[in-house]
């Protein structure tokens, strides 16, 4: 009886984990909005990562998306077509995970007899990242674009780095959007 009801709790608490460790990806586009005209983009600062190596990485992963949509990076906000800009941020969740570990005996009931057992609570502090990337158009002084990507950050810098090229492949997958 014990056996399964570990079993039971750990697939729980392996569920949990599984579910904070997802990520999620947005976008939202002007309705109105003709994307086939604009072919050329300039940065403009946001609010950058606090890791300076993550910042870089974003900045360059948006870069390369763009460039494969066909749109030019210039140096010059005259001869600019987009204005683009990203927003990091970082939170700490805490997550409350019990395993009960109970055993209880037979009997009759809800509750039986003789029996006894104890649960155990585990607080893990997990790190939650948030990527904005908006993009607007220069001449009407607009926004015409966002994608918000959001999960859990892991504590090794590598799997950060293919993480941030996760979010912002997943993002500009829809960019432009689908003409209507």
């Amino acid at each position: 009886m014990k056996a399964p009801r570990i079993a039971l709790s750990l697939f729980f608490l392996l569920l949990g984990t599984g579910s904070a460790l997802a990520q999620k990806v947005n976008v939202d586009s002007g309705k109105a909005t003709n994307f086939s005209g604009y072919h050329t983009y300039i940065w403009a600062q946001g609010t950058p990562a606090k890791n300076p190596l993550f910042a870089d990485r974003i900045t360059q992963e948006i870069d390369a998306q763009l460039a494969a949509k066909g749109l030019k990076k210039v140096d010059n906000k005259e001869t600019a077509d987009l204005v683009v800009l990203y927003h990091a941020s970082t939170d700490t969740n805490t997550q409350l995970s019990t395993i009960d570990t109970g055993m209880y005996g037979a009997g009759w009931g809800r509750w039986g007899y003789g029996g006894m057992g104890s649960s155990t609570t585990y607080v893990d502090k997990i790190l939650v990242g948030q990527l904005i990337v908006d993009i607007g158009d220069v001449k009407n002084k607009k926004y015409i674009w966002r994608g918000t990507a959001s999960g859990t950050l892991p504590s090794k810098p590598q799997k950060g780095h293919e993480l941030i090229s996760k979010a912002v492949t997943k993002m500009f997958k829809k960019y432009p959007p689908p003409a209507k």
